[in-house]
């Protein structure tokens, strides 16, 4: 694995195009460990992940993605897909109640974990995609989701089979404010 956070930063991309070669399960279970270490709202560690193997629930999700989807046939060819899902009303709540300004802070949680498992498998030598245009309700039927839990995305890891060119950024200089917006 690489030991630079920042150039696994820079060389991540949103991989749609995927060998059949199996993920070593050492590498599977490191990026389950970074998933693991990520950050939490009040360390609420409000994820839960469905390690999808099986190609028959690989091609059932892939086969409910939004119509277009370039990631339909990654879900349904990726040696692994992840369904990333949250515990309802448990980031960001206190005592029962709403602590934060937003309804539920499992978006945000998810988000943080959700870059943890895609870094850590382009150190591994793996893609990723984070997908979540499908019908979740559907999904969640599938994967068996239990009342209280939402899912949120699905990540596919694979070998890549190709090697995108980095998007264009915008300059710092256009999102980065000091001391006021």
């Amino acid at each position: 694995m690489k030991n630079d956070c920042i150039e696994s930063i820079r060389e991540r991309r949103s991989i749609r195009r995927m060998s059949a070669q199996d993920i070593e399960p050492e590498k599977l279970q490191e990026i389950l460990t970074a998933a693991s270490w990520a950050p939490s709202w009040g360390n609420s560690q409000c994820w839960e992940i469905v390690v999808v193997h099986g190609q028959d629930m690989k091609r059932q999700l892939s086969e409910i993605l939004s119509p277009k989807n370039p990631a339909t046939r990654t879900v349904a060819n990726a040696p692994v897909v992840l369904a990333i899902c949250g515990q309802v009303h448990k980031s960001g709540w206190y005592s029962g109640r709403q602590v934060t300004r937003y309804e539920d802070w499992l978006m945000y949680d998810l988000g943080l974990i959700s870059q943890n498992i895609c870094l850590a498998a382009c150190s591994a030598g793996l893609g990723s995609v984070i997908v979540g245009a499908f019908d979740h309700a559907r999904a969640e039927e599938y994967l068996k989701i239990p009342s209280g839990y939402a899912l949120v995305s699905l990540i596919p890891l694979g070998y890549p089979d190709h090697a995108p060119s980095p998007p264009p950024r915008r300059a710092m200089a256009d999102f980065v404010h000091f001391e006021q917006f």
